[in-house]
């Protein structure tokens, strides 16, 4: 009896830590793969899929990533790291330690970043440019766009003049989708889209719309009304106007404004902008932001010829850029308003953790006032948020309470340098904020001849 209860004992010990090596198994395998994700999500934060450095110029690079890796580059003497050629085969770096890199030519380049020699972390892509320079704003303007085509805001009920209430675009539509043709026609906005909609020889219409991107064809069928028009039962828009902050100007007459894209205000779609203008704009009001609530600037939008700034030629994720007008000096009065004058553009690698300036009109007179940049994501997936901002100017959070709505895109200044644009508030705290780089608004350099 005795020999049985112990080796019922025995096997319970050895069933025990049975148990206890699987959960030690498991415990270990999971702390292993947490290890390996936060060191991905820390590899895609700390270092940035594109780098730009200045030709002739060395650029210092402190990503702070524990680990190895292979630094190779495919145009041998034309980049050199830590003020070494790349040689054929690689360069083993640290990316805990600092190092530099230097080019002498301008150009698009690719890094490739390895693990242990063969594990492939991340392609960089590297281009090197010429000294940028800009005229830091700070302005308030009116923005006013039209669409490229209808935007659909969504779709409703339609009473026909035979069938009752039906809904004809029901599941075909849906909000954020752009009309651009109706039966091959194009249609720039609203107007036109109705213009076809009534002067079809057909009740089933062919649609072209671009929807998230990519161009479709749809059919709708048009319905009579009592009233002897036709309707498809959508909701549309064609244009938006609002205030926000012009951020810089180039010498040869090009313009950025608000670091991020105007969208519609009912469905958050990108607005995909036709055409557009800017111009001279008054704030008349501000609305102090508080937790919870965002505040406002309110202006008057100036339209005149005479206060007619500039065109818009896009609408991006980046922000609303243009071409100013030759017309009435514009570029020498924006110069002469400005704070600045030309100054150079800070690249993401340059900004750092500290102290910082925003230039910003919100009681008639252009500022200079003090924030803390908290936090930078070099990595920068969200391009509009790769910093954190807290407003620090007194004067400032007397007048505003923080950042408000419509102080989006006013430039960020630091050690002598443009370096970004304000871009959103925290709902939560009115005093913080987010920013863009400003090579986020330059990624429309070609475009912008800046």
């Amino acid at each position: 009896m005795e020999r049985l209860e112990k080796r019922v004992e025995q096997q319970a010990v050895w069933h025990y830590r049975k148990r206890c090596r699987r959960l030690l198994w498991w415990v270990t395998a999971a702390v292993f793969f947490f290890l390996l994700a936060f060191s991905y999500y820390r590899l895609q934060y700390s270092i940035p899929d594109k780098i730009r450095i200045i030709v002739d110029e060395a650029e210092q690079f402190d990503f702070g990533v524990p680990m190895k890796a292979e630094f190779s580059e495919d145009s041998m003497g034309v980049l050199s790291v830590n003020d070494s050629n790349i040689p054929s085969g690689s360069l083993h770096l640290d990316l805990q330690n600092k190092f530099t890199l230097k080019a002498e030519e301008t150009g698009s380049y690719k890094i490739n970043l390895k693990l242990f020699g063969f594990i492939q972390l991340k392609q960089i892509s590297l281009d090197v440019i010429e000294q940028l320079e800009a005229v830091p704003c700070g302005m308030p303007i009116g923005i006013t766009l039209d669409t490229k085509g209808a935007l659909v805001l969504g779709t409703g009920v339609v009473t026909s003049a035979s069938e009752g209430n039906i809904e004809p675009a029901a599941h075909i539509l849906k909000t954020g989708d752009y009309i651009v043709a109706v039966e091959g026609t194009m249609v720039d906005g609203k107007e036109e889209l109705i213009e076809a909609i009534q002067s079809a020889t057909k009740d089933n219409l062919l649609l072209t719309i671009v929807r998230d991107g990519m161009e479709l064809t749809v059919k709708v069928r048009r319905v009579k009304t009592a009233a002897g028009d036709y309707k498809l039962g959508i909701w549309v828009r064609d244009d938006t106007q609002g205030i926000g902050t012009l951020t810089y100007i180039t010498t040869n007459g090009s313009f950025a404004a608000l670091g991020h894209g105007i969208s519609d205000v009912d469905t958050g779609v990108l607005m995909k902008a036709a055409r557009g203008e800017i111009y001279e704009a008054e704030i008349v009001s501000i609305t102090k932001g508080r937790a919870g609530t965002p505040g406002e600037l309110s202006g008057i939008i100036r339209k005149s010829d005479g206060t007619k700034l500039g065109e818009v030629y896009e609408n991006n994720q980046r922000g609303v850029f243009g071409h100013l007008y030759v017309e009435n000096d514009v570029v020498q009065r924006l110069e002469k308003a400005s704070l600045y004058g030309v100054m150079d553009i800070g690249l993401r690698q340059e900004v750092e953790t500290g102290p910082a300036t925003i230039l910003c009109q919100v009681d008639g007179t252009l500022k200079e006032y003090e924030i803390e940049i908290e936090n930078v994501d070099y990595g920068n997936a969200k391009q509009s948020k790769g910093l954190v901002l807290h407003i620090t100017d007194q004067e400032l959070l007397k007048k505003t309470g923080g950042i408000v709505q419509g102080m989006s895109g006013s430039p960020i200044i630091q050690n002598g340098k443009l370096i970004g644009a304000v871009t959103h508030v925290f709902v939560r705290d009115s005093t913080r904020g987010y920013g863009t780089f400003i090579e986020n608004m330059l990624e429309n350099v070609n475009s912008t001849g800046g």
